[in-house]
């Protein structure tokens, strides 16, 4: 039987494992590269036995990626490289021919040595050995693995919302697939921590994150609301997350910010209370007592709001404008829901009306006109002595009374100049001074003066002052 009859039959025999497996059976392409092998032995053709330069890798590769395997043969010949799927048995191309119906596949070959298989967009059934196969006797090959990698995933399947009423338990669960198998954990948004207790609520440990598919959370408190997340991670990016919502229910709590509001009319004034509940209460503000009171809506005159602080609670504002006599009193802070019902009441007080006083005080002037300062040079009366009067007025030593008084204070002043008195003379002198002011005004008496305070004897202090008398004259 020809090759290409042997071919055909082999082919045609085959045909519907074909079509199932995406290409030629293995026994298929074993037959049909033996035949060509003998072929060529029958010939006598003989040439250096070929030979792979490197070794197929292993490859790993996420889901979606593109992929291929590389296989560098030497002194080839006459011989054919095919691609083989070892864990199937089905042979995917020959040289740069395609065998399999996948379109995902490709083959290229360089014009040299070096042949490559392309699988793009991979799948998880794309994981499994390749060979690069050589069609000698015997056969040569290498085989390389390639593994598909898949990032995790969180199913749909459970809720991702939980509450119970406070002192309850939740139990969270969260599911994840991937490849491989992703690790499951739990962290609380905000940086706050996951807080587990007992059955009675007493508190067993704090932790920042938990590892595992379920989250059992007892003896729930209103702190423990809030967002959950279950994160899943396998090492392969992206990183899969889901939010879980914990809601803790109780009826509401309301505390007003000051029972007591001093304010003054024609001004504006804002009332405030502090409300927890869970579910979300219905808050409403009303004039007077919330059993007569009328209720409170939005206005020129009345500002309504609301400041959301976290998951169960919020501050109630009340804002009101140019305030009349008419506007003090009491008003009432109402927090309702499936729970209970809460209120505060807050009085609004006028501001005291403050009394001025205004003092008058008369202040008298009074403008003193210095006394006429009057400088005398003596201060201490010395015993009285009489010289013998000349009754001659052409004598200059002579000493008139009358007419000799502005010689004697020159010659008085010349002498203090030459002889000056020690520090507490000069101390002494000026409260003599002092006190010679507060006598009273007139013609002072005119004496002979002598400085006690100079430790010169009195005889010679008298003779030097003659002497400074007869210079200055």
């Amino acid at each position: 039987m020809s090759f290409g009859a042997m071919t055909a039959e082999s082919s045609r025999r085959s045909r519907s494992v074909s079509m199932e497996t995406g290409g030629l059976p293995l026994v298929s392409t074993f037959a049909l590269l033996t035949i060509v092998a003998g072929q060529l032995q029958g010939s006598g053709y003989t040439e250096q036995e070929p030979e792979f330069l490197s070794p197929l890798e292993n490859l790993t590769v996420a889901q979606g990626r593109d992929v291929h395997f590389t296989c560098t043969v030497n002194h080839l010949g006459t011989y054919k490289v095919a691609w083989i799927k070892s864990d199937t048995k089905t042979i995917l191309a020959i040289h740069t021919h395609m065998v399999t119906l996948n379109p995902r596949l490709s083959v290229t070959h360089n014009g040299h040595n070096t042949w490559k298989l392309y699988i793009s967009n991979v799948e998880p059934k794309d994981s499994g050995t390749y060979m690069c196969q050589i069609n000698t006797d015997p056969m040569m090959s290498q085989m390389g693995h390639l593994s598909v990698v898949i990032p995790p995933d969180i199913a749909d399947e459970d809720g991702s919302e939980a509450s119970a009423p406070e002192g309850g338990s939740v139990e969270l669960r969260c599911t994840a697939a991937g490849v491989p198998a992703p690790i499951i954990s739990w962290k609380r948004t905000g940086g706050r921590n996951i807080v587990f207790r007992d059955d009675d609520g007493k508190e067993i440990k704090v932790v920042e994150s938990y590892v595992g598919s379920i989250l059992s959370l007892k003896g729930l408190q209103r702190s423990d609301m809030g967002t959950y997340l279950c994160i899943a991670a396998n090492g392969i990016p992206p990183t899969k997350s889901r939010r879980y919502e914990v809601s803790v229910l109780f009826e509401p709590i309301v505390r007003v910010a000051s029972p007591v509001v001093l304010r003054a009319a024609d001004m504006q004034v804002t009332l405030q209370c502090y409300v927890e509940a869970s579910p979300k209460s219905l808050n409403t503000w009303q004039r007077g007592k919330s059993q007569a009171g009328g209720k409170l809506l939005n206005s020129s005159k009345y500002v309504i709001s609301e400041e959301i602080l976290n998951e169960y609670a919020l501050r109630m504002n009340l804002t009101i404008n140019r305030l009349k006599k008419s506007d003090f009193g009491e008003y009432t802070c109402t927090a309702a829901n499936g729970y209970g019902k809460a209120e505060g009441i807050i009085t609004l007080k006028e501001t005291p009306q403050r009394t001025t006083t205004t003092t008058t005080t008369t202040t008298t002037t009074t403008t003193t006109t210095p006394r006429p300062t009057t400088t005398t040079v003596a201060t201490t009366r010395p015993p009285k002595r009489h010289l013998k009067k000349q009754h001659d007025r052409g004598n200059q030593n002579s000493l008139d009374p009358d007419m000799r008084q502005p010689e004697v204070n020159n010659a008085f002043n010349f002498y203090n100049n030459a002889f000056p008195p020690p520090n507490n003379s000069i101390n002494e002198y000026a409260q003599r001074t002092e006190r010679q002011k507060l006598r009273p005004t007139g013609s002072p008496p005119r004496y002979i003066v002598y400085n006690h305070a100079n430790k010169i004897g009195t005889k010679t202090v008298f003779s030097m002052f003659i002497l400074l008398l007869n210079f200055v004259v």
